[in-house]
């Protein structure tokens, strides 16, 4: 029998985590992913967010009576409106954890491994449209902010790159002493495994959207947090409080998959 053909997506050969784990470059991993995945994806149309002035037409019922050209009408006794073009380049910041349950394998790559592949890849992307790109990464405090800049690729790469899984953190406070960063409306992509609770999180998004901006979240977890692969009764060590906890696996594993 014929072996079975199959149509690889372009670059597929070359995603497996394993091969980009020895990729010492993060721009090379960051193109490769971009140009093998997700190189279809739009930003979405609202993407304008600060604009520049067109030209001037009539003022017609139900017309913003805010953008009425007062001058223009003390000149002429008529009324004109502005009309505005959106300038289509975008801020765009990864939000990164770095905390430390961020560095838990299971085997191979870390989680933090992922989510530096992923926030590369982002960036990459949302440089190739010609948005600025920026960077924060946390963990109990904020460790290194890069604002948004047309400049600033290699920077954001740099800091992705060295990024370590470090100090046990809690999401909610430096989640909300980011909002005074991001006062221009933009693109946020939250990269954190949520070692935490869910209202916390939840809060920390709303405040986000309420500023105006696109907020994409990205939930990584190891393989072994999913499948919880363990039958062996031993003890779990809370990775952010190093609180050791006894665990019989087989009285846990279907209330576990349910949370």
């Amino acid at each position: 029998m014929a072996a079975q053909r199959h149509t690889l997506i372009p670059g597929a050969s070359f995603v497996d985590p394993k091969v980009l784990a020895r990729i010492e470059n993060l721009e090379l991993v960051a193109r490769i992913l971009v140009d093998g995945f997700i190189n279809g994806i739009h930003k979405a149309s609202y993407l304008g967010v600060s604009v520049d002035f067109a030209e001037h037409r009539g003022y017609m019922p139900g017309d913003d009576i805010r953008r009425i050209d007062w001058r223009l009408y003390a000149r002429t006794d008529r009324y004109y409106v502005k009309e505005f073009e959106a300038d289509s380049n975008a801020n765009f910041s990864v939000i990164l954890d770095v905390s430390k349950s961020m560095g838990f394998s299971s085997g191979g790559l870390s989680k933090l491994d992922y989510a530096k592949f992923l926030a590369a890849s982002l960036t990459y992307l949302a440089n190739q449209q010609r948005d600025r790109v920026g960077i924060v990464t946390f963990d109990s405090e904020i460790i290194e902010r890069v604002p948004p800049s047309a400049k600033h690729l290699d920077v954001v790469f740099h800091t992705i790159d060295r990024a370590i899984a470090g100090r046990p953190g809690l999401l909610g406070g430096p989640l909300l002493r980011m909002t005074e960063f991001f006062k221009r409306r933009g693109i946020l992509a939250l990269i954190s495994d949520f070692y935490e609770e869910p209202d916390t999180i939840l809060g920390a998004v709303k405040q986000f959207r309420a500023q105006g901006h696109d907020v994409m979240v990205f939930h990584v977890l190891d393989p072994a947090e999913l499948e919880f692969p363990y039958d062996a009764a031993s003890s779990f060590e809370d990775m952010e409080s190093g609180e050791r906890i006894p665990i019989v696996p087989e009285n846990l594993r279907e209330q576990y998959k349910k949370l």
